[in-house]
C-alpha cells in the first residue's frame, strides 16, 4: 500500500491507497515540531482503527510546503516504514505535465499536484481553485502543463485578520450566512468575509477566462472549498480528493524510480 501524505501550512493529510482505492484519510494540524515518532504514534493508532498496520504500507511519497516539516515526515517513512519517500521537487521526479513559467522552481508542490490532478480527471484546459491558507488559481493547459496562476489570501486569514486588528470584533465561525446584509456584528462579518471571497473567486475566475480566451473546467479543492458550493456562481466541480488523486498519478508514473528501499540502505 502507498502512503500518501499532503502537508499544507495548516493541516496535513495522511492517506492510504491499496492499489485499487483509497482506503483512508487522516488529517492533523500542521506542527513543524512534531516528531517522526510523534506522527508514528498517531498514524499507527488510526490505522489500527481501520484494520491496517505500518506493515501494510511498501511506499510513500510526499508533497509539502513546510519545509520545516519535510525532515521528521522523511523519517516517519525511513524508521517506521522502512522506505525512502518519494518527496515532490526532489530527485528528478517527472510529474508528467511541462512547468510552462519562467522559475518553475518557485511553484509550491501542492499547485503541480493539483495541476496532474486536475489533468486526470478532467483534462485541459482548466482552472484549479485551492482553499487554504492561502487560495492559488491556477491553470491548467490543454495537454496538461501548468501555465501560472494566481494567489490570493485564504478565507480564514481574512477572518483572523479581522479579528486580530479590530479590537471589538469577535472571532467568529466561517459560513454562509443566507443574506449580504447584516443585522449585527457577526453576521455583519460574516456576510462581509463569506460574500466578499465569493465575488473574489468569481471575479478572478471571468478575468483568467477572458485572458486565457478558451473554455476550460473550474475546479475547487481545499480544506473549506466546499463551503463555496452553490453560492459560487463559477465553480463547476468541487473535488476534495484532487491532491492526492496527483500524488497518486505522480507515484504510478515514477514507480521504477521509486522501488523502495530498506531504511538500512539509507540512513
Amino acid at each position: 500500500m502507498l502512503l500518501a501524505i499532503d502537508a499544507g501550512n495548516t493541516n496535513t493529510l495522511f492517506a492510504v491507497h491499496d492499489g485499487h482505492e483509497w482506503r483512508a484519510q487522516w488529517r492533523s494540524a500542521t506542527d513543524t515540531s512534531r516528531t517522526a515518532d510523534d506522527h508514528a504514534v498517531w498514524l499507527s493508532q488510526l490505522m489500527e482503527i481501520s484494520g491496517m498496520t505500518f506493515r501494510d504500507l511498501h511506499a510513500c511519497i510526499i508533497s509539502t510546503v513546510v519545509p520545516q516539516s519535510l525532515f521528521n515526515l522523511r523519517n516517519l517513512a525511513r524508521r517506521y516504514l522502512e522506505v525512502e519517500p518519494m518527496v515532490i521537487g526532489e530527485g528528478g521526479i517527472d510529474l508528467g505535465v511541462p512547468v510552462r513559467i519562467p522559475r518553475a522552481s518557485e511553484v509550491g508542490a501542492d499547485r503541480l499536484v493539483n495541476a496532474v490532478g486536475a489533468f486526470i480527471e478532467y483534462g485541459g484546459p482548466a482552472l484549479v481553485i485551492d482553499s487554504g491558507t492561502a487560495t492559488t488559481f491556477d491553470v491548467v493547459g490543454e495537454d496538461g502543463g501548468f501555465e501560472g496562476g494566481i494567489i490570493a489570501p485564504g478565507i480564514n486569514l481574512s477572518m483572523q485578520a479581522l479579528h486580530t486588528a479590530a479590537a471589538k470584533l469577535p472571532r467568529i465561525e466561517i459560513r454562509n450566512p443566507g443574506k449580504v446584509i447584516g443585522t449585527d456584528t457577526v453576521s455583519a462579518m460574516q456576510a462581509g468575509v463569506f460574500w466578499g471571497y465569493i465575488d473574489l473567486i468569481d471575479g478572478l475566475v471571468a478575468r483568467v477566462k477572458a485572458e486565457y480566451g478558451r473554455p476550460m473546467r473550474i475546479i475547487a479543492t481545499g480544506g473549506v472549498a466546499s463551503l463555496f458550493e452553490g453560492a459560487s456562481r463559477s465553480i463547476e466541480f468541487f473535488d476534495p480528493d484532487l491532491t492526492i488523486r496527483g500524488l497518486h498519478e505522480i507515484w504510478k508514473r515514477n514507480g521504477e524510480q521509486a522501488l523502495t528501499r530498506n531504511a538500512g540502505d539509507i540512513l
